[in-house]
């Protein structure tokens, strides 16, 4: 199965080259290959996308713009609605494809499966269809009971949530020790600098008062003077 990518090599558009970016580059990182395959230098490209698009998914103009995502002959969805299976952690259904044993979504499916099937027994018979259509069957037979195996991973993955969340609870309390910490801090000095300007505030009431003090003393003396001088 190939993954078929449309894009726009010479768009002039910003929104669509970042569009464009953000699909390869999350297909890159998962490891999922891909074929891209440019409408803007290939005619056959654009026309076999236009056509492919379903009439339901397509703008109100008809013409569907890039990134276009199949999956060979089977469309997947714009970017749109991969951003929204990004955002649900279910990119590989979006694509067609198998979950990587271990992913998150490979996970989800487990739980889901136990939801909707009850659990799977030692010697139950499991049918696989490959990629050229050969039925595979396989028994259940390892001494344990699948049902056992996935609930641990249940387990596990509600452990690791837990921690994650006491963490988190902890990272918080300590953001906020930091945060009563600085508003006690700001709280001290804004208290210093308001002794600060309290001391100036007397020290200037002192000044002030001194000055008047020697002025009066200065008029007293001058009085006497001049009474001295009358008398003589």
């Amino acid at each position: 199965m190939v993954i078929k990518v449309f894009l726009a090599s010479s768009s002039g558009s910003t929104a669509i080259k970042k569009k464009q970016q953000d699909v390869l580059g999350f297909l890159e990182a998962l490891k999922v290959e891909y074929a891209p395959l440019d409408i803007a230098c290939n005619v056959d490209n654009r026309t076999w996308m236009r056509e492919n698009v379903p009439v339901e998914k397509k703008p109100t103009n008809g013409i569907p713009l890039p990134p276009q995502i199949f999956n060979e002959e089977s469309y997947c969805g714009d970017y749109e609605t991969f951003f929204d299976a990004k955002e649900d952690n279910s990119v590989y259904a979006f694509l067609g494809l198998p979950p990587p044993p271990g992913s998150k979504e490979a996970q989800q499916a487990e739980k889901e499966f136990i939801l909707q099937n009850g659990p799977v027994k030692n010697g139950t018979v499991e049918k696989k269809t490959t990629e050229n259509g050969t039925v595979e069957n396989k028994i259940i037979d390892n001494g344990t009971d699948e049902t056992d195996t996935v609930q641990n991973k249940m387990d596990d993955n509600e452990l690791d949530e837990n921690r994650t969340a006491d963490a988190e609870v902890e990272d918080e309390n300590h953001e906020a020790d930091k945060l009563k910490a600085t508003a006690e801090e700001v709280a001290q000095e804004e208290d210093e600098e308001a002794k600060e300007e309290e001391e100036l505030r007397q020290l200037e009431d002192e000044e002030e008062a001194l000055e008047v003090t020697e002025d009066e003393e200065e008029e007293v003396a001058e009085v006497g003077e001049s009474e001295e001088e009358e008398d003589e």
